[in-house]
């Protein structure tokens, strides 16, 4: 062998040596091979437990999962693949001490179907962090430190299926996940457990569909007792809703006051005299449209309906109620004899669901309902507004006629009308003698001796009274017979 040759071949050895050395797990990534480094089956691509504290680089395009958990990556950054990988649908990095995530970092693997963050040391979500996995349906955050949660951090997930925070520090619920208008269309699965939730907004969790409600898990959370939490948790219990069946006894709350022993949210109807829950009835007016609900506990069913008497709903039959593309059930014009019971039954491969709505029908429409209160109310209004003149009449009336100026000096003083004495108070005997000096009278009219046609007193007869009811001195005319003091016949009227 020639001198040359043996030099080749020493320098090729102290490279490849050099190179070697250079390659070995816990250096800097961009040196690391990953043949020496991970293990490779076909399209997967196992890196775990090599004390690895980046991504290893120069990863093959192929690769459709990546398994990076239990290494020391504690920083995601943006760079950690500088090409992208399109058949990547599966990133697991747990167990590595993850605390800092680059908004960018998911920049080249958008396809991403299931990514595992869990058990972790991440503390935060920032805004739009996976606006950019459009196409991921689980994500695991559970075990981690989470306390903070931007409101737009789950923005863009339109497949999300699958997300799992428990065992974090979150204490805010995130309704914006679940509730209409910023509702993740696909979500099944919200695991919220073991966090420092203390207030559930229970009116919005009341009124979610029952295939959202099936798997919202909240239990080991520090809930403050309340009889609308109990409410709460009945009602998905007697669903039979799993979120609240498979955890039963881990629902646990605080009591106010001083004592903070946990109690458990199903015993509160006896700890807290809490009424049991009973399944609301839907209630209809006359000749309204209304539309019951299938609220099944998952979204791939068939639905049918059975109406009152055990009648099947079918679209050849000729009948008020239909079954509508989404599996509720729409009853046009309603009728009295549209009340009852009715049942619908959710059938799949896997599931056999019955639920049942009772209807109950006014015997009125609801427009008249409110025609009804109307009249009674202006009814009520013009009885009280009557009472209030006839008070006005009887005690704001101006001057009585004895007060009146120019009376002492009349003439006709005795020939007055018996009008002007109408309604006036009953006098006592002091007010006899002093009306008396005045020289008034005061005559009680007797119906009996004062009838005339039809029972009234006639005022037009010749037969005159005085102030003792005897024909004679100080005669006068009897009352007008069509006079309104005629209704008040025994009250004394002053003349």
């Amino acid at each position: 062998m020639s001198s040359s040759t043996g030099l080749s071949i020493r320098v090729r050895w102290t490279v490849c040596m050099f190179l070697v050395l250079l390659q070995t797990p816990g250096t800097d990534g961009n040196f690391v091979n990953f043949h020496k480094t991970c293990i490779c089956a076909s399209n997967i691509v196992s890196c775990s437990k090599m004390n690895l504290t980046t991504v290893p680089t120069e990863l093959p395009r192929y690769t459709a999962v990546l398994d990076l958990s239990y290494n020391y990556i504690t920083r995601l950054r943006a760079e950690w693949t500088t090409y992208k990988l399109p058949k990547l649908h599966n990133l697991l990095l747990s167990h590595n001490g993850l605390n800092f995530i680059s908004t960018e970092a998911f920049e080249y693997v958008k396809h991403l179907r299931y990514l595992d963050l869990s058990s972790n040391s991440l503390r935060q979500l920032d805004e739009f962090i996976f606006e950019q996995l459009g196409q991921l349906e689980v994500l695991l955050l559970y075990n981690n430190h989470i306390s903070q949660i931007d409101r737009t951090a789950f923005s863009g997930l339109s497949n999300l299926q699958k997300l799992y925070l428990s065992q974090n520090l979150v204490s805010r619920f995130p309704l914006e996940l679940v509730k209409d208008k910023t509702r993740l269309e696909k979500l099944s699965l919200l695991d919220l457990s073991s966090n420092r939730i203390k207030v559930l907004p229970v009116q919005e969790l009341q009124t979610l569909p029952a295939w959202i409600k099936n798997g919202l898990y909240f239990h080991n959370n520090s809930l403050i007792c309340d009889c609308e939490l109990y409410s709460l948790m009945a009602h998905w219990y007697m669903r039979r809703l799993n979120s609240a069946v498979d955890f039963k006894d881990d629902y646990t709350c605080i009591p106010p006051g001083p004592e903070k022993i946990p109690l458990r949210i199903f015993e509160l109807n006896t700890r807290m005299n809490c009424s049991t829950f009973n399944e609301s009835v839907e209630e209809a007016f006359l000749e309204q449209n209304l539309i019951l609900h299938c609220d099944t506990r998952h979204r791939e069913v068939s639905k049918t309906w059975m109406l009152p008497g055990n009648i099947a709903v079918s679209p050849g039959l000729n009948q008020s109620a239909s079954v509508l593309p989404d599996g509720n059930l729409e009853i046009r014009s309603v009728k009295l004899e549209d009340s009852g019971q009715y049942t619908c039954f959710a059938v799949s491969e896997y599931l056999n669901e019955t639920l049942y709505v009772w209807v109950k029908v006014h015997n009125f429409t609801q427009s008249g309902h409110g025609e009804t209160l109307n009249t009674a109310y202006t009814t009520l209004v013009g009885c009280l507004a009557s009472v209030v003149l006839v008070l006005i009449y009887l005690y704001l009336t101006p001057c009585r006629c004895f007060c009146c100026p120019g009376q002492g000096k009349s003439k006709n003083h005795h020939e007055d009308s018996i009008h002007s004495s109408m309604l006036s108070a009953t006098p006592t005997h002091e007010d006899l003698a002093t009306k008396g000096e005045l020289n008034r009278h005061v005559a009680f009219i007797d119906p009996k001796d004062l009838q005339g046609q039809n029972g009234k007193v006639n005022p037009n007869g010749d037969e005159e009274l005085d102030e003792e009811g005897r024909q004679g001195k100080g005669k006068r005319k009897k009352s007008v017979a069509d006079s309104i003091s005629s209704v008040f016949s025994d009250t004394p009227i002053v003349v």
